[in-house]
């Protein structure tokens, strides 16, 4: 029998209404129903922000890593570092060594971050990447700096490029300023700080990067702008190379000292600020004011002739090498001195209206001493001494005289200086006046044309072109008698080295400046031989021309450029005062001067015997500073005497001026001259 179960009394419910049966009240029947939400989320438009979230993440990263595949699938091969295009560099040396000036582009010797000044190095983290040494190759912070400045200012006024991401881009990228190559920059900067140390990549940077002025690495900038290796630094010049590295053209000392110096007070701020110095240090390093850097002359500190070695380099060496060094001829105390003197007299003679001029100075050889090409090389890279065709005027009669005395004139064989007509065209003097029978001295002296014309007709235009090509003048020459009054056009440079011809007793100079050509590596890739100038015209023809050049000086339309030694030489003046000379000559040096406008423009009645006589004059006294007075022809008069054979007459004295040359100076200077 089963166990009793235990009685259990229930509470008696009573039948609903109408007898139907009911189910026992909820205990919660007085609460509001609540409803369950369904599975998958609560208010549906949250929902669908959610799941757009969730979605826009994935295809985002998806999206993402696309395009880093498709930024990346054209990236540069590591292994292979791009080397920057550049010209070969040409340092230009002067005679004595120094550096006159280095054209394209040069790298320095690597150095090691060790043998870097801390001041330099502090000096391009503080304006650089301060945070170099903790971020990762990216600096988000400056990112987000730069990208706040630039949405301020409404441009791009800084950038967010690491130290690490400028390596890069050096390294392996193009100078292209586009998506695609940032995104590569970034990609690669995280490669370079994964696979080297920062001081690797520090030390990279400070070798390859440009500081302008075709600088490249810390060793060839501190060499460029301050004469020095890069050990050599001192705090301010190594601000001042950081300071390069934002703008290195805007910013080069060479271009404007002041605004370097601004932006190295820059740097030294931030590095103050940065803490790498001391607020003492920094107002130390303010307060050492660098030496300021020779303002340019009228030749630009002889770039114009820096220029015109570059134009011959390639001409000598048979294959384009690398980096050069050229041995030049060039005496840098002459050329600065050349450079003084034409900036002062065109300075001066604003009211001349004269704008332009050149100055070129030789040594016996030919060997070129000074070569000023115009007044502001900046303003105009054109180089007049040796570009500019011009009308030498009078200065072309020497050549005149020199073939007639080939052919047998005399020095006192008389002329008729007199009206004349050939054609329709009739010659006529400066000064309008017709003084008779006169020599062929007297008139070369006073540059008297109608004499001119009727010396050609005795020597014969062929003699003259064979007399001009064998004192080294090349350009076309005219075939008619206005010839004698210098109508066909030379460079000054041309007619400098035939001046230089006659002071060499005939012999043809051509003016050179480049000694030696040698590579980084010492190696001789040129050098010029020792030539012998060969003896193309009669010297004692040559030194009786000497002779009447020294009286255009003593006595003649030259006077102003008498000097305290014997000298010759012969002024010259274009028509309608477009161009203006005097070239003359020492037992020393061979300076030819032009002045005159580049438009062509007429001056006001600048002739040769004015301008630049006085320039030549007080050009030639400095050069001569400490120089004893020497005989014109000293080394060839004897040889002169040996050679001529009796076919001419004897050369006058070549030394100082006569008592008859003085008292002939004193009157014309009381009397004025005549050009």
């Amino acid at each position: 029998m089963p166990p009793r179960q235990p009685y259990i009394r229930r509470k008696h419910i009573p039948p609903a209404p109408g007898g139907g049966k009911t189910k026992p009240p909820s205990k919660r029947s007085n609460r509001p129903e609540r409803r369950v939400p369904a599975a998958g989320g609560g208010h549906p438009v949250l929902r669908w922000i959610l799941k757009a979230a969730v979605l826009t993440a994935i295809w985002g990263g998806v999206a993402l890593g696309l395009l880093l595949l498709w930024y990346s699938h054209d990236m540069p091969d590591v292994r292979q570092v791009t080397q920057p295009e550049r010209r070969p560099s040409v340092t230009i040396l002067t005679s004595d060594g120094t550096v006159l000036t280095r054209q394209g582009e040069a790298f320095g010797r690597h150095v090691k971050l060790s043998d870097v000044p801390q001041d330099l190095v502090n000096a391009v983290l503080a304006i650089e990447d301060r945070r170099f040494y903790s971020h990762f190759g990216i600096d988000l912070i400056g990112l987000a700096r730069a990208a706040a400045q630039n949405a301020m200012a409404r441009r791009v006024v800084q950038g967010g490029s690491t130290i690490t991401q400028q390596l890069a881009k050096n390294l392996f990228l193009t100078p292209e300023r586009t998506f695609r190559r940032k995104v590569q920059e970034m990609l690669l900067a995280l490669w370079l700080e994964k696979k080297y140390s920062k001081e690797q990549i520090l030390a990279a940077y400070l070798n390859r990067v440009y500081f302008g002025s075709g600088a490249y690495g810390v060793d060839a900038a501190a060499d460029t702008y301050f004469n020095k290796p890069v050990e050599a630094l001192n705090l301010r010049e190594c601000a001042m190379l950081a300071g390069l590295l934002r703008a290195p053209s805007r910013f080069s000392p060479k271009r404007d000292q002041a605004q370097a110096e601004e932006r190295a007070r820059t740097v030294l701020a931030a590095m103050a600020d940065a803490g790498y110095i001391s607020e003492e240090r920094k107002n130390a390093a303010l307060a050492d004011v660098p030496v300021p850097r020779r303002k340019p002359g009228a030749g630009g500190d002889g770039l114009y002739f820096a220029d015109w070695i570059t134009e011959q380099v390639s001409g000598l060496l048979e294959e384009a090498p690398q980096d050069i060094v050229v041995s030049t001829t060039l005496d840098l105390n002459l050329q600065r001195l050349a450079e003084r003197k034409l900036d002062s007299i065109l300075a001066s003679s604003d009211d001349k209206s004269v704008t332009q001029g050149a100055l070129i100075t030789l040594a016996p050889d030919g060997a070129v001493r000074a070569m000023v090409g115009g007044r502001d090389y900046n303003g105009s890279q054109f180089n007049r001494a040796t570009q500019a065709m011009r009308q030498p005027g009078s200065a072309f009669k020497p050549v005149i005289y020199l073939a007639a005395l080939l052919e047998g004139m005399n020095p006192y064989d008389t002329f008729e200086d007199a009206p004349l007509k050939i054609g329709s065209w009739s010659p006529e003097n400066y000064d309008g006046k017709y003084r008779g029978a006169v020599t062929a001295r007297e008139a070369l002296a006073e540059s008297i044309n109608t004499v001119a014309v009727r010396v050609l007709q005795k020597a014969g235009l062929p003699k003259v072109h064979e007399t001009a090509r064998a004192l080294g003048i090349v350009s076309p020459l005219g075939n008619d008698l206005s010839l004698a009054l210098g109508a066909s056009v030379v460079t000054p440079l041309e007619l400098t080295g035939a001046y230089a011809s006659i002071a060499a007793g005939g012999r043809t100079i051509v003016p050179y400046a480049i000694k030696e050509i040698r590579n980084r590596d010492g190696q001789v890739l040129y050098r010029r031989p020792e030539v012998s100038p060969p003896a193309a015209l009669d010297p004692q023809a040559v030194a009786t021309l000497v002779d009447m050049m020294k009286e255009v000086i003593y006595s003649g339309t030259g006077r102003r450029a008498v000097l305290d030694r014997p000298a010759a030489g012969k002024t010259g003046t274009s028509s309608d005062y477009h161009d203006a000379w005097f070239l003359g000559f020492t037992a020393d040096y061979v300076t030819g001067v032009w002045l005159g406008n580049d438009d062509n423009k007429p001056m006001k009645k600048v002739t040769g015997g004015s301008l630049p006589a006085a320039l030549w004059r007080d050009y030639m006294i400095d050069a001569h500073s400490g120089l004893p007075p020497r005989d014109l022809l000293h080394d060839t008069s004897a040889a002169a005497a040996a050679e001529s054979g009796g076919n001419h007459p004897p050369a006058l004295e070549t030394d100082a001026p006569s008592s008859s040359d003085i008292i002939g100076n004193l009157i014309r200077s009381l009397t004025g001259g005549r050009e």
